[in-house]
């Protein structure tokens, strides 16, 4: 199951609470769940409502998920985020500008309060660039998410450097313009992603942590803009990653999930050539597709998200070519129960993990 944001943290303190546990334990079948993204900071947020990993209350919050999907026999990672320039000054601490790789706004939006104090997409506010001292802070975040993630009784963590968030934006060619040594070379470019992904591995050990990418061809997006020498760019980074014996590398395909410009197959098969671990694909997944491309050799493991938003049997329903309910688009980003722990599974289909 591929991390779904769902905003639906507690507020004040954007920690899960028994809602959360019960949307999780729900879709236990799902084998290995990569949970929501997570702030690693209060500075590193940049959707309201969404669930952080860096205090003792969102520590217990998460507990409370990790211990019902393992009581339903399932398995569960955090996913760790820093969404960087995707954020407004208002969701800052102090108000401060956002951060990033350089001062270049967002073209796309972040959830954020509106002038009559209501949840709405708001555009991304001019971001500060980082300095190297505010670097080093960001990847002891990273650390500290991580230990938090290990207390809050987690299987294991994802590093999120896709989407347009932050560690992409550092490897992005068209939004890092530094001349330091985050900046300029695609091994300069990479840099902060590995720092973040060792900081991590110094409290889990790489076999209980895995990165995802979203390699993109240029051309216009929200949020996410593609760059020039993205193929070079994301093979060095997963070389890297290989080096460091990082579990697994999640690719999201663009081009499969919103027929946006994305890698195509000769991509992944040189993917396998250069990467040992194991390696899940991302992006509009049918069962059908998921079969076809394992058979093929090109993943190891197919990752569903939107189809588990109201089919919380999802590998149930695909084995038994039982019909996928659809999720209300009304719901997927508010409200409480309704949208969220209120789809059925299947009649006759059982409960817990598959």
């Amino acid at each position: 199951m591929a991390p779904l944001t769902r905003c639906r943290a507690k507020q004040p303190s954007d920690a899960p609470w028994s809602l959360n546990a019960e949307y999780y334990a729900q879709r236990a079948g799902a084998g290995l769940i990569i949970a929501e993204a997570s702030q690693i900071s209060l500075a590193a947020r940049g959707y309201l409502m969404t669930p952080g990993m860096y205090s003792v209350e969102q520590v217990e919050g998460w507990r409370l998920v990790t211990d019902a999907v393992h009581a339903k026999g399932g398995r569960i990672q955090a996913q760790l985020w820093h969404c960087g320039r995707i954020s407004r000054r208002s969701l800052q601490p102090d108000g401060r500008a956002p951060a990033s790789s350089s001062t270049k706004r967002a073209n796309g939006t972040c959830l954020a309060y509106d002038a009559e104090g209501k949840p709405a997409r708001m555009p991304c506010d001019e971001p500060r660039a980082l300095t190297i001292p505010e670097i080093a802070e960001i990847v002891e975040q990273y650390r500290h998410a991580a230990q938090c993630a290990k207390e809050a009784g987690f299987d294991g963590v994802q590093v999120h450097s896709a989407n347009g968030y932050l560690l992409e934006q550092f490897m992005s060619s068209v939004c890092n313009d530094r001349t330091d040594a985050y900046g300029g070379s695609i091994e300069n470019r990479n840099r902060f992603l590995l720092e973040a992904v060792r900081a991590v591995i110094s409290v889990w050990g790489a076999d209980r942590v895995g990165v995802r990418l979203s390699p993109k061809v240029p051309g216009d997006a929200p949020n996410h803009e593609g760059f020039p020498d993205w193929r070079e760019q994301y093979l060095h980074a997963i070389r890297a990653l290989g080096a460091e014996s990082v579990s697994y590398v999640d690719l999201v395909n663009y081009a499969w999930a919103h027929s946006l410009p994305s890698f195509d197959d000769s991509f992944v098969r040189e993917v396998r050539t250069i990467f040992r671990g194991a390696l899940m694909l991302s992006g509009g997944y049918t069962g059908e597709r998921a079969e076809e491309h394992i058979a093929a050799g090109l993943c190891d493991f197919a990752v569903f998200g939107r189809p588990f938003i109201a089919n919380p049997d999802l590998p149930e329903r695909i084995r038994r070519n039982i019909p996928l309910a659809k999720a209300n688009e009304a719901t997927v980003y508010s409200g409480g129960v309704e949208g969220y722990t209120d789809y059925p599974a299947a009649e006759g289909a059982p409960a817990g993990a598959a």
